[in-house]
């Protein structure tokens, strides 16, 4: 929906936000990231149906978004450009994930379909979910994690910025990997309660 001439008060709101995060406002960045973030989770959590997935493509979406703000523009409402950038991030995550079809010689499993043998089948080695946010190099991101108790920003920094799998960062750390997925979970917890709490205003 594009943005009209007398764009609403919130439409406004998101365009001055926008212009004092291209200045270099934490405070902006975060005001943004607080105003879209749960209605971004929950339309990522309809694309994808699982709430770890839709937790990391929320971080992604926002990440992506804010390294390349200075291509938005007003031609359209923030909300639509943000909402763009996570609705086909998700699509591409979930072509990834999806089975590949496979066509092979016929075997007693394999099915005939339109004159060939086909099955489903998983790609090997590592899940796409655990490749995620090449493009997250956002400082401001960054910063907002460095906040983060050493701990928590520990597995926040593998798992966003170095792209460690679930596994290698249970490997690097020495921990279960039920634990890596319960403190990564309690980590964007407190990276978002930071938002919501306006303490990273500086």
């Amino acid at each position: 929906m594009e943005v009209s001439q007398r764009p609403s008060g919130n439409a406004k709101r998101d365009i001055e936000l926008v212009e004092a995060a291209r200045k270099g406002s934490e405070k902006a960045y975060a005001d943004l990231m607080r105003r879209y973030k749960d209605t971004i989770y929950f339309m990522l959590l309809k694309m994808v149906n699982n709430r770890t997935d839709a937790e990391d493509l929320t971080i992604e979406a926002f990440g992506k978004a804010f390294t390349n703000i200075h291509q938005y523009t007003p031609q359209y409402a923030f909300s639509t450009w943000l909402f763009r950038i996570a609705s086909n991030n998700a699509i591409d995550f979930m072509r990834k994930k999806r089975a590949i079809t496979v066509t092979l010689e016929p075997s007693s499993g394999d099915r005939q379909v339109g004159g060939e043998y086909n099955y489903n089948a998983r790609a090997d080695g590592h899940n796409p979910e655990e490749s995620l946010i090449r493009d997250q190099n956002s400082q401001i991101l960054r910063r907002m994690v460095a906040k983060l108790k050493p701990r928590y920003r520990k597995l926040l920094e593998l798992r966003y910025f170095q792209e460690y799998s679930y596994d290698e960062i249970a490997k690097e750390l020495d921990l279960p990997l039920g634990t890596v997925k319960v403190q990564l979970f309690r980590s964007r917890e407190m990276l978002f309660e930071l938002l919501k709490n306006n303490e990273i205003a500086k």
